[in-house]
Order: C-alpha cells, then sequence, then structure tokens
C-alpha cells in the first residue's frame, strides 16, 4: 500500500492532453492533419452540435393570440357587491374645493380704460437713494437742504493730505554701489591670506579621530567665569 509520502511525491497529472491545440475550444481527440493543407481542420463534438442548434419553441406556445381574451360565462352573471360598487366609484372632492383659478384673470373694461391719479403717478416714481452727511453738532442741519454736498472742514482736508516724507528720511542704497579706489588697489597682508585660508582638516578613512583632545585643551584651566557658568541653576538643585 502506497504511504503518504509517496503519493505526495507523484507529478502532478497533466489535463492538457492536447500541447498542440491551437483551438480555444476543448476537443476529445486530435484533429486530422491533411498533408496540403498548413492550418488545422476543426471538427465540431456532438456536445457542441448539440449547443449550436436554435431553441424549439414550447409546445404550449400558440402563434396567433389576441389580445382580447374570451370572458368565462360565471364572470359575465356575476354581480359586483356593494363593496366593490364602492371602491369602483370616483374619489368626491371635499367640501369647500374650487377650480383653480387662472394664471392671468381677465382684467374688466373699467380697469383697462382707467386713468391714474397724480398721486398714483408719483408713488409710481423709483425710490431715490439720499446721501447721508455726517455733519459737526454746531452746524443747524435746518439751514442746508438734503442731498446737497457740505464743503469738508479744515481738519478733514488735513487728514486727507498724504503722508510727507521725513525730512531725515535716507532711501535705500543700490545693491551694487561704485567701489573707492583705494579699495580695488588693496593688497591683502600675510595675515589676512593666513586668515582666509580655510582650516584643513583630515577625512576618516586618513587616520581623522574627532573625539581626539589635544595636549593644550588637556593642560588648559577654567577661569573664574566659566566656573560660575557650569555650576547648575539653585532651583534644580537638591537639598541635602
Amino acid at each position: 500500500m502506497a504511504t503518504r509520502t509517496d503519493r505526495l511525491a507523484l507529478p502532478k497529472a497533466n489535463l492538457l492532453r492536447f500541447p498542440d491545440r491551437r483551438s480555444v475550444y476543448w476537443l476529445d481527440e486530435l484533429p486530422t492533419r491533411s498533408k496540403n493543407v498548413s492550418t488545422t481542420v476543426f471538427e465540431l463534438t456532438p456536445r457542441l452540435e448539440q449547443l449550436a442548434q436554435s431553441k424549439q419553441s414550447s409546445r404550449l406556445f400558440k402563434e396567433s393570440r389576441s389580445p382580447e381574451w374570451t370572458v368565462s360565462a360565471a364572470a359575465l352573471k356575476a354581480c359586483p357587491s356593494q363593496r366593490v360598487c364602492s371602491l369602483a366609484s370616483p374619489r368626491v372632492p371635499v367640501d369647500g374645493w374650487q377650480l383653480d383659478r387662472p394664471l392671468l384673470a381677465p382684467l374688466r373694461y373699467a380697469v383697462k380704460t382707467v386713468k391714474p391719479s397724480p398721486r398714483i403717478c408719483h408713488l409710481a416714481q423709483p425710490k431715490r437713494a439720499r446721501m447721508v452727511l455726517i455733519e459737526a453738532p454746531s452746524v443747524d442741519s435746518s439751514t442746508h437742504a438734503p442731498g446737497v454736498p457740505t464743503p469738508p472742514s479744515s481738519r478733514i482736508l488735513q487728514l486727507a493730505s498724504p503722508k510727507q516724507v521725513h525730512a531725515e528720511h535716507a532711501f535705500a542704497r543700490p545693491v551694487s554701489g561704485p567701489v573707492p579706489d583705494r579699495v580695488l588697489k588693496a593688497v591683502a597682508s600675510e595675515s589676512l591670506q593666513t586668515l582666509a585660508r580655510p582650516k584643513t582638516r583630515q577625512a576618516l578613512f586618513e587616520g581623522y579621530d574627532p573625539y581626539r583632545v589635544s595636549p593644550a585643551a588637556r593642560a588648559a584651566t577654567a577661569s573664574p567665569r566659566l566656573m560660575e557658568l557650569s555650576l547648575p541653576l539653585p532651583r534644580k538643585c537638591k537639598s541635602q
């Protein structure tokens, strides 16, 4: 009897029995190839021929069906009950229901020939916006007619004037200014050239150790000011 390991060691069954299959349909056997024809000749199986047949009509189907069905004799002699008659009757409008009024009601002849009075013509004029003026309390507003502009006071004219530039105001200097001749002819000293050179430092792979302390720093003595700055804050010191 084969063990579980032997059954798992068997190769997987190849379900594609026709490796040279050129059709998208599944065939039971390979079609015969002709020597003169290079393409494959496809043959339908009985199942495919059955599926290719058109669907047959039902035996109960009748071609000539009239939209008017025959009414049975019992239905012709039936008498509706009182409930069926009440449901078949149309809905009665409620009391006080009125028909919709037309959008444009007909105007009477007297309305069409009437002439408006001067008062109605005055009320039909569009309303004009009036200017709201803020006047000084000392000026009598009764002497000024509404809608007439009032000349501004000296204070308003002073506030409306633009702000003047201060007498000592200095404008922004241009980005590119003239260079003096003595600066163009100046020669840097040896000390300036030494200070202008960047500090050379070896790389890490060349033996540079950033954590090495120089002998001068080891022999240095802190000043009283440094000692004072190195002390912690009194509020952070715990009382013994």
